[in-house]
């Protein structure tokens, strides 16, 4: 069993080095690269303004964070969440930094590069030279957008979840015969007894097709010895 943590963070703006601060964390907590439900969220009083353009993105105002935990009073319990494992974030280097700055501040150390996956830098090898922010790939995967009217860092740990799974093949861990829709009949063909069965072999074309489509795939099952 593999575990992870995939998380977001809203910020007061681009930089920490120049005061920029976190105002909402959230992490969602992945088994074998698949959510299991628990996750951590909390918005965080950045004991600064909150400028208006930082606003239009993600809609937090300085009001709504009025009363909210500082940093201080969040950090033990985000890392106790955070374990171990791996973390994973949506141009992690972003989050990574401003998570380090809040802990530099707490006289913590920073979080260890080694842990870092970058589902940025996982998009930019697959897509290069295509659109790869959360938006663009959540469209590309069919992933649906509708709730997300401003960043939310709860909402985008969920997409990027699904975002994930698609980018690592992680939709072959629950890979499963479908089931037919409510409604329709099921018909079952059965061959006579007395048929013999024909083999049915792939041609050169057929094979070929099927091992360059297997390349896409992380750890086919059926390539296995």
């Amino acid at each position: 069993m593999s575990r992870a943590v995939l998380f977001d963070t809203e910020t007061t703006g681009l930089d920490p080095a120049a005061g920029d601060r976190v105002i909402e964390i959230a992490a969602l907590e992945l088994i074998n690269d698949l959510p299991t439900g628990r996750h951590f969220h909390t918005l965080v009083d950045p004991e600064r303004d909150v400028p208006e353009e930082a606003v239009r993105v993600h809609g937090i105002s300085a009001a709504r964070l009025s009363g909210q935990p500082r940093f201080a009073a969040i950090a033990g319990r985000l890392l106790e969440f955070f374990g171990e494992d791996k973390l994973i974030a949506h141009n992690a280097p972003f989050d990574f930094g401003f998570l380090d700055a809040e802990l530099a501040r707490l006289g913590r150390p920073g979080l260890d590069r080694a842990r870092m996956v970058d589902t940025l830098a996982l998009a930019k090898a697959r897509f290069p030279g295509m659109p790869n922010s959360l938006d663009a790939l959540c469209r590309r995967f069919a992933i649906d957008l509708s709730e997300r009217s401003t960043h939310n860092a709860l909402l985008d740990c969920r997409l990027l979840a699904e975002v994930y799974v698609e980018l690592t093949g992680g939709r072959q861990r629950g890979l499963a015969l479908a089931t037919p829709a409510a409604g329709l009949p099921v018909v079952i063909y059965a061959a006579p007894a007395a048929r013999t069965p024909r083999v049915i072999r792939p041609g050169a074309d057929e094979l070929a097709a099927h091992a360059a489509f297997i390349t896409r795939l992380r750890d086919p099952l059926w390539t296995s010895a």
